[in-house]
């Protein structure tokens, strides 16, 4: 019997990250759909769910700092959780070229749920690190967060790839 090896074994970590990326998204996508949500809807609704809790109601732009999303893609987001009667969109006072978003009533108790779903899910994603509150997911959290405080820049570093346009092809 040969003995067969994890993908994980020989994997970069920036694979690793991907894949456990991928795995998340779907199982996420799968949890929220039955509630007419995607991920990346569930996301921003989570978001605005803490924001609000916090006292905050935020601008698309603003929301799309806090998730790392593109602003156009939150803007079409907002859109069409805006159209499905979970998100309301109105102009800032303060600057009439920015949306406001906040969630419906609807909104706020399908955030409610999806929200109860994915703890669930976290709490199994994390069960061999010790649950959401053991102390290697804490440690994990922090490298993640250190990790996601990195700036990158394609352009520097040994990684970069040459441009293009360079006068000589190194031998």
């Amino acid at each position: 019997m040969s003995s067969a090896k994890s993908v994980s074994e020989y994997a970069t970590p920036g694979f690793l990250v991907w894949r456990l990326s991928m795995k998340w998204r779907v199982a996420v996508d799968r949890a929220v759909g039955p509630l007419g949500l995607t991920h990346a809807q569930y996301s921003l609704v989570a978001s605005l769910y803490g924001m609000h809790r916090d006292g905050v109601r935020p601008s698309q732009r603003r929301l799309a700092d806090h998730t790392g999303l593109e602003p156009l893609y939150v803007s079409k987001l907002a859109r069409s959780l805006e159209a499905a009667g979970i998100v309301d969109r109105t102009r800032d006072p303060a600057d009439p070229r920015a949306m406001q978003l906040s969630l419906t009533e609807e909104g706020r108790e399908i955030t409610g749920r999806a929200i109860t779903v994915v703890q669930g899910l976290l709490e199994q994603l994390l069960g061999p690190l010790g649950g959401l509150a053991g102390d290697r997911t804490r440690a994990f959290s922090h490298e993640l967060a250190t990790l996601l405080d990195v700036p990158l820049d394609p352009h520097a570093g040994a990684g970069a790839v040459p441009d293009a346009t360079s006068s000589k092809e190194q031998s």
